[in-house]
């Protein structure tokens, strides 16, 4: 028995199937197929239920999925405390909001790639929504984006805040005032789509005064929402930092309203069931790079 083979094991069953877990492996189907079989000789018992279309496990194969996650933990956590960084190698995908590409996000690499050569990274950008569900479903291992430490099934720790206001160009003729949210629903809103960590936010901020915006659009990107509030066109939550420039060239001005949100949590997030694991290494690095505001504590939940 091995570990390649444990962990062919172990991604097969975590993410469905024998393609899904070769992808994964960067293996063919015919040799993750093959780990599998050789792994249940050893054993001397059948780990899959082949009589259905799809794989099941057998009772054996439950059991032994719950050692093959505990030596592979422990295996990780070995390489990462004894061995040299420069011996630790594998993959980590993960996922990361725009507000993290736009600032630290190179930053971070650079970091890994320093005290880990041989550890490759791939990222996708995506919002909030579509990250977690890409999280839960395997298909990434690791995610930085705004959420709550107290997560069910996750691991997280925090990586700071964002200031995120309403803002408007001066040329769309805002006065300088406070508004209410009827007040500001007169005017076209630029949001962002329904998977987006602020969509369901600030639609109950609106609807605490019994009313609904008028979007004018709904973007996936912040960057596009931006450029359509600069020219003119509506109104949009966007993070202050990222945006520092354009509100000191008189491009942006930031609308003052009545009960603001409070600053937005990220959080670096990862399964729970792992006490150590490439990704969760990823992560603390993640914590150690971010410049959001400080909330940094090393809080970590289930």
């Amino acid at each position: 028995m091995t570990l390649q083979q444990l962990e062919t094991f172990f991604w097969t069953v975590k993410l469905g199937s024998f393609a899904a877990a070769a992808e994964r492996l960067y293996a063919t189907q015919s040799a993750v197929s093959m780990r599998v079989r050789e792994l249940e000789r050893t054993l001397g018992v059948e780990l899959f239920d082949r009589t259905h279309r799809t794989a099941r496990l057998t009772p054996k194969g439950r059991e032994l999925m719950d050692y093959a996650s505990r030596i592979l933990d422990l295996s990780t956590e070995l390489e990462h405390r004894i061995g040299a960084p420069e011996a630790v190698s594998g993959t980590v995908r993960f996922g990361v909001a725009e507000v993290v590409t736009t600032t630290w996000l190179p930053r971070l690499i650079t970091t890994i790639a320093e005290r880990y050569p041989n550890v490759r990274l791939e990222i996708e950008e995506a919002l909030t929504a579509e990250l977690m569900a890409s999280l839960h479903q395997a298909e990434l291992e690791l995610v930085l984006a705004p959420g709550h430490t107290r997560t069910p099934e996750l691991s997280t720790l925090s990586l700071g805040t964002v200031d995120f206001q309403w803002m408007a160009s001066p040329a769309l003729g805002l006065d300088v005032r406070t508004y209410k949210p009827h007040e500001l629903a007169e005017y076209p809103i630029i949001g962002m789509k329904q998977s987006s960590f602020h969509y369901a936010a600030l639609e109950d901020w609106f609807l605490t005064e019994h009313v609904r915006c008028r979007y004018l659009a709904r973007c996936k990107s912040v960057a596009v929402a931006a450029s359509m509030t600069i020219a003119g066109m509506g109104v949009s939550y966007l993070p202050v930092r990222s945006y520092r420039q354009e509100i000191e060239q008189n491009k942006l001005a930031i609308v003052q309203v009545e009960n603001p949100l409070e600053p937005v949590e990220f959080i670096a997030a990862c399964p729970a069931g792992h006490s150590y694991s490439l990704a969760r290494a990823i992560a603390e690095l993640a914590r150690e790079v971010s410049d959001f505001e400080c909330t940094k504590t090393p809080v970590s939940s289930r």
